[in-house]
């Protein structure tokens, strides 16, 4: 592996190449295997994929992949809101939007590229967002894939503006899961959590470990930086890592808020789940000329490993 890192390209890992709509997507390969696609469309990932091809996020089958629609799977981005908790639409317009290569990023931790394949993306707000939410930012966007086939999503958002402004933000993480009735997560017990389904009223979570019987749509709050998401049946466990994002979101609709998505199969609750790393409760704050970096790191490893390991 140490021979074959030392060689391996990894500016030639990254692929540039059009969607069915016509629109950027980038694909990033590791040498043992591993892959990565972003879509310049909302800067999302759509893909990502183990050594041996199979892949780790859900995408619905009835996904809408017509701009300005986000697709329903993947990693969208939401900013500048999660959710209807402020005046934007739903999960705000970050997601819906077409981003640009950013081919000349301020520095980053040399450890962020170093041996990785990425792309490095950016958004600026377009007349039409200025009339909705009026405050001039840059967001910029690397996502990274490492020779072991770890997925990294770094966000920095810096206000350009003359005043000071408030932003919510969520990686709203689409994992793919054997089934929903044999998977449990790890690192949220014992934490107070909002739960959506009642009108925001704040919870103590009881339970040893969270696992599923019916819907679920909570935010937990003052997270650890490391959660694990096992599944059993596929003897794996998705393991998030994560820094400046204080909260995790938890969702999975069950049968009957399926049925109601039109970009949603009824039964496809069975095969996902979004664990969210997020910054809601308490909104981000930027001062003129200060920047925000969400980091998110995803990596698999065998569900013999327990959370002790983390």
């Amino acid at each position: 592996m140490g021979h074959s890192a030392a060689v391996w390209d990894y500016r030639a890992a990254t692929e540039i190449t059009k969607d069915c709509n016509g629109i950027d997507k980038v694909v990033l390969r590791s040498p043992r295997g591993a892959s990565a696609r972003v879509s310049l469309h909302g800067g999302q990932i759509t893909s990502w994929r183990n050594e041996q091809g199979e892949e780790l996020l859900f995408t619905s089958s009835k996904a809408i992949l017509k701009p300005p629609k986000a697709v329903r799977g993947g990693i969208p981005i939401c900013f500048p809101q999660f959710g209807n908790c402020g005046s934007l639409e739903q999960h705000g317009f970050a997601r819906n939007k077409i981003w640009t290569i950013d081919e000349n990023p301020p520095p980053f931790d040399p450890n962020d590229s170093h041996g990785k394949s990425f792309i490095d993306l950016l958004l600026k707000p377009s007349d039409e967002d200025l009339k909705c939410w009026p405050h001039s930012f840059e967001f910029r966007l690397r996502v990274s894939l490492a020779a072991d086939g770890s997925l990294t999503i770094i966000s920095r958002v810096r206000n350009v503006n003359g005043k000071l402004f408030s932003f919510s933000f969520a990686y709203h993480t689409y994992l793919s899961v054997s089934d929903i009735s044999e998977v449990r997560i790890e690192g949220l017990e014992t934490l107070d959590y909002l739960d959506n389904l009642c009108r925001k009223e704040r919870f103590t979570e009881q339970g040893d470990a969270i696992t599923f019987e019916s819907e679920v749509d909570r935010v937990y709050l003052n997270t650890p930086n490391v959660v694990a998401v096992l599944d059993h049946e596929r003897k794996r466990t998705y393991v998030i890592r994560k820094e400046g994002l204080p909260d995790v979101v938890v969702w999975n609709p069950w049968e009957k808020k399926s049925k109601s998505m039109v970009d949603f199969g009824d039964d496809e609750y069975k095969q996902m789940l979004c664990v969210d790393g997020a910054a809601i409760e308490k909104p981000v704050t930027l001062k003129p000329g200060e920047e925000w970096t969400g980091r998110l790191e995803l990596s698999v490893v065998p569900s013999t490993f327990c959370s002790e390991h983390f």
